[in-house]
């Protein structure tokens, strides 16, 4: 999708509201922080349930470890999307690299896809030969509650984070599948050691990788949508359209509208406008503005004035609105 429209015969007038860097900026450190820390609360939690896995012989236990391994992973991935994210623009990256963050989201999602297609064929395999099951269900019930303190911990700290923010959408998820594993192996270890149930470790295994994959499946449609550029949620641009167009009294026809997401919150959108009396241009624009950034939450604006009709040559031009 092209944002740049070039007439060399017919003169424009464009207005830019450059927002987004210090938007996307805004808590940027105390993401950074948070990041780094549930990091190191995820990977030392990973060595203790592998151990513990191991040891015990539970494959909820493994299967919860080998899902902050994929933990420990995305939260580093998602650490190091935050510190992309404030590299500044260069001459090949106008909007720099904020949408490195979404790029993480997808990334992760795609990871837990995986994820649960092993431990589900692991579930499987051993619900098919229960005999060979031999759980220690006094250390798994230990590990597993620990696990679910960290979990519970590490979910606190990052929580709160914005609607659409993907990169600690993605670490939350990650999270968030890690508490109901380590809720699961608390049951499944209750299950064993009192009720002797050994098929409660696979079978809850697979309930708790069903869970994890109904929020993969949330967060691949969201940062798909952002990298496909839809626009962004709550966002209708025929509403937007509409809205613009009764702005200002100058103007007499929006078209050509885009509006679309770079990565968190940093919201954009370009327009025509078409005007019954062109010295009211910048009165207009700044109308404009002000209902993008207050009704639709768009900083990032850029605004062409078309004096004469839309000069692309299209016929029913102030019809089409892109998004």
């Amino acid at each position: 999708m092209s944002h740049t429209h070039a007439h060399a015969s017919t003169p424009h007038l464009h207005d830019h509201a450059h927002g987004h860097g210090h938007d996307h900026a805004h808590g940027t450190h105390g993401r950074e922080g948070k990041l780094l820390l549930a990091f190191v609360l995820t990977l030392a939690m990973l060595a203790a349930e592998a151990v513990g896995g191991w040891w015990s012989g539970s494959l909820a236990l493994l299967a919860d470890a080998g899902h902050m391994l994929v933990d420990a992973m995305a939260l580093l991935l998602a650490l190091l999307a935050v510190r992309m994210a404030k590299r500044p623009a260069d001459a090949r990256r106008s909007y720099g690299y904020g949408r490195m963050e979404v790029l993480a989201g997808f990334v992760n999602a795609l990871a837990q896809f995986v994820l649960v297609g092993f431990i589900v064929w692991e579930a499987l395999d051993r619900l098919l030969h229960l005999g060979r099951i031999h759980i220690l269900s006094g250390v798994m019930l230990l590990v597993a509650m620990v696990g679910l303190l960290i979990n519970l911990l590490v979910l606190r700290l990052l929580h709160g984070h914005a609607h659409d923010d993907v990169n600690m959408g993605a670490a939350s998820l990650h999270v968030l599948g890690d508490l109901f594993g380590s809720f699961g192996a608390v049951l499944a270890a209750a299950a064993v050691r009192w009720l002797g149930w050994n098929w409660a470790d696979p079978a809850l295994s697979v309930l708790v990788s069903l869970l994890i994959l109904a929020g993969a499946w949330r967060l691949l449609r969201r940062s798909s949508h952002i990298l496909l550029e839809g626009a962004p949620e709550g966002v209708d641009p025929d509403e937007v359209t509409e809205v613009l167009r009764h702005a200002d009294p100058s103007i007499s026809d929006v078209h050509h509208l885009h509006v679309w997401q770079l990565a968190s919150g940093s919201r954009m959108a370009t327009l025509h406008l078409e005007l019954h009396d062109s010295s009211s241009s910048v009165t207009a624009m700044h109308a404009v503005r002000r209902e993008l950034r207050d009704r639709f939450g768009i900083h990032h604006v850029t605004v062409q004035v078309d004096p004469a009709g839309c000069p692309d040559g299209v016929s029913g031009c102030g019809d089409h609105v892109h998004h």
